[in-house]
């Protein structure tokens, strides 16, 4: 499905949480047959967060909703609707968002958690761009959080080396624009490959719960090689734009090389493209709003920037976004 709708709002603040401890490549090999030269030729990895005993993706979350609320100025009462993804959720209930409004003071707001693995993050944009332009609300909180350290098997070297933790939000906010522009989202899934990336979460077959991360790399591949393109340029066409219109790409932290096939077919500079993988490794939900998070820190998101934002995996799924950001700089 895409659609696009005519209006003033945008993206204001952005919060990141990051956990301190750092697990290099290095430390991998030590336990599965790799080296850091083979993790970055193949994924362009260099480390990943991790978090500690005392950190989840309730905590987690909870720190970047504060920092975007802080960095944005906004009064948490006039918050209207907390959105949470994550592909990591350590219970069914409560939501982490209902969670995240309790302790920002968010306490008339709706709350909702959404599970759409690697593209959540996309597909709770989407449903606050939704929620704004139908007037239901004006100003959303949107989070991705995870502990992908907690559902990553250590032993399995296909997929130990790629994720990490950590948690981003920002929020929307109708308004926000000096004009009225197309805002465009596009959501897609393929459930017939869903078995090439999954996650358990109850025993499906009577051999026990596997609730790690299980992969078919070459599969995953083929499909956001593809999709990361076509996806793209349809978001690019139903939007009136092209590549040249947009600011900033933020795609998906799974891979570098999938990156890279990408950004060079559908003709972006790669100083447009944000790039935080080598740093934060894949954390699926949270790699879209940490991507914005870096980019504000070291001045790169401006005040009118139009932003191409594609989340990808499991599922397949798939999440594309064109929007503005017209927050403060940092």
């Amino acid at each position: 499905m895409i659609g696009a709708v005519t209006t003033d709002l945008a993206l204001v603040a952005v919060g990141a949480a990051i956990p301190a401890r750092i697990l290099t490549n290095e430390e991998i090999s030590q336990r599965v047959e790799t080296d850091d030269a083979w993790i970055r030729e193949r994924t362009g990895i260099g480390e990943r967060r991790i978090a500690t005993a005392e950190e989840s993706v309730t905590t987690l979350a909870i720190q970047a909703a504060r920092q975007a609320v802080e960095r944005g100025d906004i009064a948490p009462g006039s918050i209207d609707l907390v959105v949470a993804a994550t592909a990591s959720p350590e219970r069914s209930f409560p939501s982490i968002a209902a969670l995240v409004a309790d302790d920002i003071g968010a306490h008339s707001a709706g709350a909702v958690d959404m599970l759409a693995a690697c593209a959540g993050f996309a597909y709770a944009l989407s449903y606050a761009v939704g929620q704004i332009a139908a007037g239901f609300a004006e100003t959303v909180l949107v989070i991705g959080t995870e502990t992908l350290s907690r559902i990553t098997d250590w032993d399995d070297r296909g997929t130990c080396i790629l994720f990490g933790d950590g948690a981003g939000a920002v929020i929307i906010k109708a308004g926000a624009a000096p004009d009225q522009e197309l805002v465009v989202v596009e959501l897609g899934a393929d459930g017939s490959k869903g078995d090439d990336l999954r996650g358990d979460l109850t025993d499906r077959d009577g051999s026990g719960v596997d609730r790690n991360i299980r992969m078919n790399g070459s599969a995953v591949y083929r499909f956001a090689t593809q999709v990361i393109v076509d996806s793209a340029t349809r978001v690019l066409e139903a939007g009136q734009r092209t590549h040249s219109d947009i600011d900033l790409f933020v795609p998906h932290q799974a891979n570098l090389r999938i990156i890279e096939s990408g950004v060079k077919r559908l003709g972006f500079p790669p100083e447009r493209v944000l790039i935080t993988l080598d740093q934060y490794g894949n954390t699926s939900s949270a790699s879209i709003p940490l991507c914005l998070d870096h980019a504000w820190r070291t001045g790169r998101l401006q005040p009118g920037q139009r932003l191409l934002m594609m989340g990808l995996g499991g599922g397949l799924a798939w999440g594309t976004c064109l929007i503005r950001w017209m927050g403060r700089g940092a």
